[in-house]
């Protein structure tokens, strides 16, 4: 079975770092486009970046020139890199994978069509 797990969650000062990471198993790590999905209490989930399986990126308006998704395939590790981070950074991150094809703009957008979800990690910025 597929399976996501997150590290590096934690607590911040604004204007700080943090680095989250999903480490892959039990498929095809390469074959798969990934993303990186927030939801704050009592919100909707919202996306924050993703990166195809052609290894093409594309981040959210709100954390563009902030925020890098990343990966390492040796390591079928995802990195999410965080910087200047905003008190409205706050919320569960999860990543998630899907083998369906997306593109752009729409593999943040196409919520649906990511089959495997982390557990989640939380990041608290104060």
């Amino acid at each position: 079975h597929v399976q996501l797990v997150e590290s590096g969650g934690g607590s911040v000062q604004a204007g700080g770092s943090l680095t989250l990471s999903c480490s892959a198993s039990g498929f095809t790590f390469s074959s798969y486009s990934m993303a990186w999905f927030r939801q704050a209490p009592g919100k909707e989930r919202e996306d924050v970046a993703a990166i195809d399986s052609g290894g093409i990126t594309t981040h959210a308006d709100s954390v563009k020139g902030r925020f890098t998704i990343s990966l390492d395939t040796a390591k079928s590790t995802l990195y999410l890199q965080m910087h200047s981070l905003k008190s409205e950074d706050t919320a569960m991150y999860y990543c998630a994978a899907r083998r369906t094809f997306c593109n752009g703009d729409y593999c943040l957008k196409d919520v649906s069509g990511y089959e495997a979800w982390s557990q989640g990690t939380q990041v608290t910025v104060s």
